[in-house]
């Protein structure tokens, strides 16, 4: 498999479906599935798209280098158990050279990038009077935690925006056991025999999610996002809700991936000129599974440079 850095740029559209499921709770809300407020359709953040595409990388690869995940859920009670700890241990004498170990090390930095600076300065960035005196504190502080930084990820999604208006749905839900002492008093006084108590849990009946993304083959120079590394996005892609299960969302899947290639590294059309080439059109007034929408890719009059992959109509990892 090719592992040079990619030459090309790259605009995707990915679609994906949620029935009976929270795709994405905003806490604002009191967890109900995210919506825009003037237009009452849905939306999924790009760090949720995220997070679910690291959760599958760190599941393959078992965080082993070179596609570790910087951005996880850590033991707290483990040594690299925060940040800092991870970027004051990346090898390198100054910011630079700290952030491309880090990108060498980890996946997710040489794909979406990261803050890597950490409220302290940042190595390499001081003056010569600050670096001497800087010089001097590592010399009697080995191992002093500094800052890298920051890197721009080649690769970067928007927000996933349902096709049409969705409905919360609320539902109450009852439950059998009591978890706190306060909760126990409280069914005592009921006298009841059994616990017995309510909560509530929020869905969407069906939604069909479109979400924009970017690839920037300028930026990937600089992070050295590969070929290989670009084979495990789209793979990591598709399969990002196959190992992700949970009540609370319901049946997750993707519907399809289209994806642009340009030959020339910076876009032979723009981005937006493509998207529109997308189409989506429901068969039925209420959509409540994927067979009620058609999704249309159109590909005449191709713009010079610009090549066209489907899934699931070809493989694309």
């Amino acid at each position: 498999m090719n592992n040079e850095t990619i030459k090309n740029r790259y605009d995707f559209i990915f679609f994906f479906d949620v029935i009976n499921g929270n795709p994405n709770g905003d806490p604002d809300q009191v967890n109900l599935p995210r919506a825009d407020a003037e237009d009452q359709h849905g939306l999924v953040t790009d760090v949720c798209i995220k997070r679910k595409v690291r959760n599958y990388v760190q599941l393959v690869h078992n965080l082993q280098s070179p596609n570790n995940i910087f951005i996880r859920q850590r033991d707290i009670n483990s040594e690299d158990s925060y940040l800092n700890v991870i970027i004051g241990k990346a090898k390198g004498d100054n910011a630079s050279e700290k952030r491309m170990s880090l990108c060498a090390d980890y996946w997710d930095i040489r794909t979406f990038g990261a803050v890597l600076s950490t409220g302290e300065k940042e190595s390499g960035e001081a003056s010569d009077e600050e670096n001497e005196i800087e010089t001097k504190v590592k010399n009697q502080k080995k191992g002093k935690i500094r800052g890298a930084g920051t890197v721009r990820g080649p690769v970067q999604f928007t927000f996933s925006r349902s096709e049409d208006r969705i409905y919360q749905a609320e539902h109450s839900i009852t439950r059998c056991c009591v978890t706190t002492e306060k909760e126990k008093n409280e069914q005592l006084k009921k006298d009841r025999e059994f616990a017995s108590t309510f909560g509530r849990k929020a869905t969407v009946p069906y939604g069909l999610y479109r979400m924009n993304g970017f690839i920037s083959a300028n930026d990937a120079q600089k992070t050295k996002f590969t070929e290989v590394d670009l084979t495990l996005l789209w793979k990591s892609l598709i399969n990002a809700f196959e190992n992700d299960r949970a009540a609370a969302r319901g049946e997750m899947s993707t519907v399809k991936l289209v994806i642009f290639k340009h030959d020339y590294h910076l876009g032979n059309e723009l981005s937006s000129k493509l998207f529109e080439r997308v189409t989506v059109t429901k068969n039925t007034e209420l959509p409540r599974k994927k067979a009620d929408y058609d999704i249309v890719v159109n590909k005449e009059s191709l713009p010079t440079g610009i090549t066209i992959k489907e899934w699931p109509e070809v493989n694309v990892y």
